[in-house]
């Protein structure tokens, strides 16, 4: 990847949408603009980048045509999150075939230890310092489990600074929630919690030690437990009832 900053006026000889164009494509790369995320409206986007509003609306119509844009019920844009219609069939899949479920675990062990091998090499101080304040507080009286884990595992994405991983993480956003949110429920977590929350203190801490292959192992580690659990819990469950979640 290229150290050069990008472009602070337009090319002269290029029209001025295709170059607001471009510096929105360069932020979404960068992730600095990511899958949900609600755009600045068109005159905090003029004003930033010093161009008109008729360029700034011609750009992000060309980039809605693209797919990367969609309009937002009451005004303004969204980067797109490609949850929608996949995420509901992903779901339903999941829900009536278990072993549909236990293919997309084995899939998330390959992504994520991707993604965590990434955060503890390339990932910035305030990112992997994020990822702490997650670990920090998720054993606090009152806390929403299943949301501190769900943004533990993004934080973890967000430190990979992949764009495109954050995509994928977003196709798949409601089945994760969906899968979380069991985590964290009878008959899953009893007596298991204390081991879940050290599960992810070892990756945290594995990703802020910069160590990619512990981060790695920690990962797959806990996936690979929660994989094991499914099984226990499907044995133990009367016949007929196919998904765990």
């Amino acid at each position: 990847m290229s150290d050069e900053a990008p472009a602070t006026a337009p090319d002269p000889t290029r029209r001025v949408s295709e170059w607001v164009a471009e510096q929105l494509l360069d932020r979404i790369s960068r992730g600095d603009l990511v899958p949900g995320q609600r755009l600045p409206g068109e005159r905090q986007l003029a004003e930033q980048l010093n161009v008109s509003r008729v360029s700034v609306r011609a750009a992000l119509q060309k980039l809605k045509t693209q797919g990367f844009l969609t309009a937002v019920q009451g005004g303004g844009t969204r980067i797109v999150s490609s949850a929608g219609a996949m995420d509901a069939a992903l779901t339903e899949m999941v829900r009536v075939k278990v072993e549909n479920l236990y293919d997309l675990v084995e899939i998330r062990i390959a992504l994520e230890t991707w993604a965590a091998r990434r955060a503890a090499a390339h990932g910035s101080d305030g990112d992997i310092a994020a990822i702490g304040r997650i670990v920090s507080v998720m054993d606090k009286p009152g806390r929403d489990r299943t949301a501190d884990d769900f943004d533990f595992h993004v934080a973890i994405g967000r430190a990979a600074g992949s764009p495109v991983y954050l995509h994928i993480l977003s196709t798949i956003r409601d089945t994760l929630g969906q899968m979380v949110e069991f985590h964290h429920s009878p008959p899953f977590a009893e007596g298991q919690e204390e081991m879940m929350l050290n599960h992810h203190r070892a990756i945290y801490e594995a990703i802020s030690r910069r160590e990619p292959d512990a981060a790695a192992e920690e990962i797959r580690r806990h996936l690979t437990w929660i994989l094991e659990r499914y099984q226990q819990i499907r044995q133990a469950r009367p016949a007929g009832e196919n998904a765990p979640a």
